[in-house]
C-alpha cells in the first residue's frame, strides 16, 4: 500500500498570518511538521501543498517536497485532492501544518491494515477531551459516532447535550484525516451543504451526503496546535526546555 502524506499550508490567517513560516529554534514551523511526519516508515512520500511562493521558497531552502496548488481552494481537503490528481497513492493522509510537535505514531494510527480499494474510504482521528473548558470551546470540533466508529455528527457545540446525565466522554476531531482517491473525488464533487455552511466543518460534507466517515480513537496527544502567537511562544519554551529537534 502506497501512502502519501500531505500538509496543506496557507500564508494568510485571521489570527496568525504567516504561521507556517514562524521560526522555532531556527527552522520554520512547516519544516518541523514535515520532518516529524517523515519519521514514519509507513509513509512513502510527504508533500507540502501551498499556494504561496514564500512557503514554497522555505520548503526549497529546507529540502521539503512541495506542490503549488490553486489559491481558490476553500478547504484543506480540496487542496489534498489537487495533489492526488498529480501523485498516485492508495491512501492520502492530510495533516494540519500547525502542530510542530506531532508524533508520527499518532499519524500511523489512522492507516488501515489493508489498502482501502476503489470504494469510498475516509477516516479521521479523534480523542477524548479532558475538561469542560475543552468541551465548550467552539474551536474544538466535537464528534459523536456509532458503535462501529462511523461518524454520526460533528459540531462546534457540545454534543450530545447533557440533559439527563453529566457523566459522558466527549470526543473531539483531531486534524489528521485519511482518504482514498474515491473519497477525495466525492468531496470535491459535492457542494457545501447547509449544515457544513453553518458549522464550517469540512467533514460534514460526508455526513450530509450519507457517505461513511470512520473515526479512529487515539490517546490525547501531547502535541499543541499553534493558533496564535501566544501558542507559538509556548511551543518555543517546550522546545528549548526539552532540547527538542524537528
Amino acid at each position: 500500500m502506497k501512502i502519501v502524506a500531505v500538509i496543506p499550508a496557507r500564508y494568510g490567517s485571521s489570527r496568525f498570518e504567516g504561521k507556517p513560516l514562524a521560526d522555532i529554534a531556527g527552522s520554520p514551523m512547516i519544516a518541523w511538521v514535515y520532518k516529524r511526519v517523515a519519521r514514519s516508515s509507513k509513509i512513502a512520500e510527504v508533500y507540502v501543498a501551498t499556494d504561496d511562493q514564500r512557503i514554497a521558497d522555505a520548503c526549497q531552502a529546507h529540502g521539503l517536497n512541495y506542490i503549488m496548488t490553486s489559491p481558490d481552494h476553500r478547504s484543506s481537503t480540496a487542496r489534498v485532492h489537487e495533489v492526488a490528481e498529480q501523485v498516485q497513492a492508495d491512501l492520502y493522509i492530510c495533516i494540519n501544518g500547525d502542530e510542530p510537535l506531532i508524533d508520527h505514531r499518532d499519524i500511523e494510527a489512522i492507516i488501515p491494515e489493508t489498502a482501502p480499494g476503489t470504494g469510498l474510504y475516509a477516516a479521521n482521528l479523534t480523542c477524548k477531551m479532558g475538561s469542560p473548558a475543552e468541551v465548550i470551546d467552539s474551536t474544538n470540533i466535537k464528534v459523536v459516532f456509532d458503535e462501529t466508529g462511523r461518524a454520526i455528527f460533528f459540531s462546534r457545540s457540545p454534543i450530545p447535550y447533557p440533559k439527563s446525565a453529566l457523566h459522558f466522554d466527549y470526543f473531539k476531531h483531531v486534524g489528521v484525516l485519511a482518504y482514498n482517491k474515491a473519497a477525495l473525488d466525492y468531496f470535491v464533487g459535492r457542494s457545501r451543504g447547509p449544515i457544513e455552511t453553518v458549522e464550517d466543518i469540512n467533514e460534514l460534507r460526508f455526513i450530509e451526503g450519507g457517505a461513511p466517515l470512520q473515526m479512529v480513537v487515539v490517546e490525547p496527544s501531547k502535541s499543541l496546535s499553534v493558533d496564535t502567537p501566544k501558542d507559538l511562544r509556548e511551543i518555543i519554551d517546550i522546545v528549548r526546555e526539552g532540547g527538542l529537534t524537528p
